[in-house]
């Protein structure tokens, strides 16, 4: 099994006829990923090496049965494909457009949230992969293969040598939930998906330093999580009063710092390396005792 995305899956590509959104469905493709639709508006009956290009999600999800939208819109355009793919009920939208404006982001997430259909991933984010069964956004897909860790991560180049690192034990699940001050899937949600997953046996948890969202999930961990949990903050050493990182990496005096970060881990269970690599030896030691 994988959380949310799986061999199951069939994705439609938002701005699959523009230059990111070819790229990267060629690259989604030759990863085994099923992508079955694009959608541009006022382009359909063109294709993309051979996928349909067809002008609304609607009208993609009823001819191809697609079930999961990625995003690669202009950012100006990207609160319009979204709150199109809510409303088409699609279970799942991976948004990777980065430079979203927050306002417009708050109000497509309430929107897909009030839908009670759609999960949205992002925006701002590398997507989901489930190595071996599909691939929604950018992660790439030849750096790992299925196993047993899953891994929810803010950064995306730091899920990809997370990934790196535990190549010969491999993933379930990788979810880059992104950085923005607003995302639509978080720690907790994958935290609490990689919980239920009976083909999960371990997670490695990702954050960086601003906002409290990894303190908050230290307190669901705490109350709901049974299986061992890695972490990695960002921003150890992070020099004091620089702005760095994403929009969401914003530290007020003592919060949102790493060392606050990991200490708020360490105290429910959870073991936090001073590094990737150290975070990926830790995990590689539990994921041993585990056999």
């Amino acid at each position: 099994m994988a959380i949310w995305l799986d061999s199951d899956s069939r994705i439609l590509v938002q701005g699959m006829t523009g230059s990111e959104g070819t790229k990267h469905t060629r690259r989604m493709v030759a990863s085994g990923a099923a992508v079955v639709a694009g959608v541009t508006p006022g382009k359909a009956g063109q294709d993309v090496d051979g996928i349909p290009v067809f002008n609304s999600v609607g009208d993609a999800m009823a001819a191809t049965g697609a079930n999961v939208s990625v995003v690669f819109v202009p950012p100006r355009f990207a609160k319009g494909a979204v709150e199109e793919s809510v409303d088409a009920r699609i279970p799942l939208c991976v948004v990777i457009t980065e430079g979203i404006p927050v306002h417009d982001t708050a109000q497509f997430f309430q929107y897909a949230v009030n839908s009670g259909a759609t999960r949205m991933i992002g925006p701002n984010c590398p997507g989901i992969i489930s190595p071996g069964q599909s691939n929604a956004g950018i992660i790439p897909s030849d750096i790992t293969k299925p196993g047993r860790i899953g891994l929810v991560s803010k950064s995306g180049t730091l899920t990809y040598q997370m990934m790196y690192e535990l190549r010969d034990i491999g993933f379930s699940t990788c979810v880059g939930i992104g950085g923005d001050p607003i995302i639509g899937t978080t720690h907790i949600d994958a935290l609490a998906a990689f919980q239920d997953d009976p083909d999960t046996d371990a997670i490695v948890m990702i954050g960086e330093i601003g906002g409290d969202a990894e303190e908050r999930a230290a307190a669901f961990i705490k109350d709901n999580v049974t299986k061992p949990v890695v972490g990695y903050v960002a921003g150890f050493t992070a020099p004091e009063g620089k702005t760095m990182g994403h929009a969401g990496a914003i530290v007020s005096g003592s919060a949102g710092t790493a060392t606050a970060k990991q200490e708020a881990l360490e105290a429910v269970g959870v073991r936090v390396g001073k590094t990737p690599s150290a975070t990926a030896r830790v995990m590689r030691d539990i994921m041993g005792s585990l056999k």
